[in-house]
């Protein structure tokens, strides 16, 4: 695969499926055997399986969650994707309850890439400065 291809997979994986909430393209873009370490920790092993459940997670708490991804860097099978994500918090997220407010966070993901498929994921999200939207009085 190109890096090129690489990176409009990723581009792909943010508009159609985090955005679009198009849950049947999971088949298509991310591989069996693919690792979410936000659910399996870094190194471990896991299934599409955990990403779905990643996914609903996050169309459950944040209601209109919309995902752009702002740049997009890649060298051989990794793709870097600094992303924006803006929704309305109707479920617990990082701690805070829901509160109805919108808020907008800004992530950085590292993506690896097989077969024009994800193998791992993983996110570095701006935990605090969405925190600090949705219950600024506790931070």
């Amino acid at each position: 695969m190109s890096i090129e291809a690489n990176k409009a997979l990723v581009e792909r994986y943010y508009h159609e499926l985090v955005t679009g909430q198009r849950v049947e393209l999971l088949e298509e873009l991310v591989a069996e055997d693919a690792a979410d370490e936000t659910r399996v920790g870094p190194g471990g092993s896991g299934t599409r399986a955990d990403f779905e459940e990643h996914l609903r997670w996050l169309w459950q708490n944040v209601r209109d969650v919309k995902a752009t991804v702002e740049d997009l860097v890649a060298e051989g099978d990794r793709v870097i994707a600094f992303w924006r994500i803006e929704g309305t918090h109707v479920g617990p997220i990082f701690g805070v309850p829901a509160t109805g407010k919108s808020f907008v966070g800004h992530s950085i993901s590292w993506l690896t890439v097989r077969d024009n498929k994800v193998v791992r994921y993983n996110v570095l999200p701006d935990r605090l400065g969405i925190v600090q939207q949705l219950a600024p009085a506790i931070v």
